[in-house]
């Protein structure tokens, strides 16, 4: 009796069929590698294809972790792909024009040339979406395209490469057996649920997502909000563009964090955060972020043709936003799959007309006084 209640209640919650996928795409790859599961030991350094999925998988995550805030704003940041690619730039640049490219001391000046020129991305898109009311899509694109030619410019057209051992730590090394970049995106992840948790800063992000002029009008400071989101999102992808040219011990203006910014809004959406902005999930964001990898993973593990894996990878994402939908479980697997999460079932309840009618009824009063 106490069953059906229970996986109800399991299927309504936001992260089930994120993970569930995930889970089916890890099965898929043991017909055609026995050994997925399996992690080895060699050389006091964890190695498997699950440790390599979280490893290849970092930067993504930092990326649509950043995003997932800026999304929840109602927003969205086309910019982070060229931002990977200048902070790689600047901070290959440094390294390689050093006497020593092992000097600590220049390895992390340079990395702080590389973040602050991140952040310094992030407030132009703030101020241009805050500032001055461009819509975000068009706000950031600026970057998008122009960042490209300008880590084009640093780079001088070519591929960067440095010779550097405490550069290579941050996305190729090891620390405590485990990839050194699995504890900077744990430090990263562990931060923002404590700021957006377990203080006010996540009902603020949500607030002005919700209704950014409302917001206003009740005291809170949207437009800071806003440029903070941002600043944050390219500051994630600038430790995203540092992971990624560390790993290969080079700078590619072109093709660094070439398209990852789709794959940061397909991570974030499969978690769950709507594009309409409001609530937001980071655990979620964080699945995502993992079934994208994964579904790269065992793209290339069954040998589907390269030509076609990007068809692929697009059918696996409309089956996973299908399943979210309640409508479309209520259609194919019947009413008690496609229940909403305000269904007695348990979950969060969602929004209605009724219960968004006095904000709507009380904003033009604020507005008159």
């Amino acid at each position: 009796m106490t069953t059906t209640p229970r996986w109800r209640a399991l299927t309504q919650h936001h992260l089930f069929w994120p993970v569930a996928v995930l889970v089916f795409l890890l099965l898929i790859n043991v017909p055609f590698t026995p050994d997925f599961f399996s992690i080895k030991m060699t050389d006091g350094h964890l190695y498997g294809s699950l440790v390599s999925i979280v490893l290849f998988g970092s930067p993504l995550i930092l990326v649509a972790v950043g995003m997932t805030l800026v999304i929840a704003t109602g927003g969205i940041d086309l910019s982070v792909g060229a931002v990977v690619a200048i902070t790689g730039a600047l901070t290959c640049s440094y390294i390689s024009d050093q006497a020593d490219q092992s000097a600590l001391s220049a390895v992390l000046l340079a990395m702080g040339i590389g973040l602050v020129a991140a952040v310094v991305c992030g407030l132009w898109n703030g101020f241009l979406v805050a500032r001055m009311g461009i819509q975000p899509i068009i706000a950031t694109l600026i970057i998008m395209v122009a960042g490209r030619g300008v880590a084009q410019l640093i780079t001088d057209g070519q591929i960067i490469t440095i010779n550097s051992e405490p550069y290579k730590l941050i996305g190729g090394g090891y620390w405590l057996t485990l990839p050194f970049s699995i504890f900077v995106v744990a430090a990263v992840v562990a931060v923002t649920v404590a700021l957006t948790r377990r203080t006010a800063l996540g009902l603020l992000v949500e607030s002005v997502g919700g209704n950014a002029e409302a917001s206003r009008l009740v005291g809170i400071r949207s437009r800071r909000i806003k440029i903070m989101v941002y600043v944050f999102c390219a500051l994630c992808a600038g430790i995203a563009g540092l992971m990624i040219s560390s790993n290969t011990s080079a700078a590619d203006g072109n093709n660094a964090g070439l398209w990852i910014e789709l794959d940061a809004i397909l991570a974030v959406v499969i978690g769950g955060t709507s594009l309409l902005g409001g609530r937001f999930s980071i655990g979620g964001t964080v699945v995502g972020a993992l079934v994208i990898q994964t579904l790269t993973t065992t793209i290339y593990t069954i040998g589907v043709p390269t030509q076609t894996n990007l068809v692929f990878k697009a059918a696996v994402v409309i089956v996973v936003c299908l399943l979210q939908s309640p409508k479309f479980r209520a259609k194919v697997f019947g009413a008690k799959f496609g229940s909403g999460s305000g269904a007695k079932g348990g979950g969060k309840p969602s929004a209605t007309p009724a219960d968004t009618a006095p904000t709507t009824a009380a904003a033009p009063k604020m507005e008159v006084s």
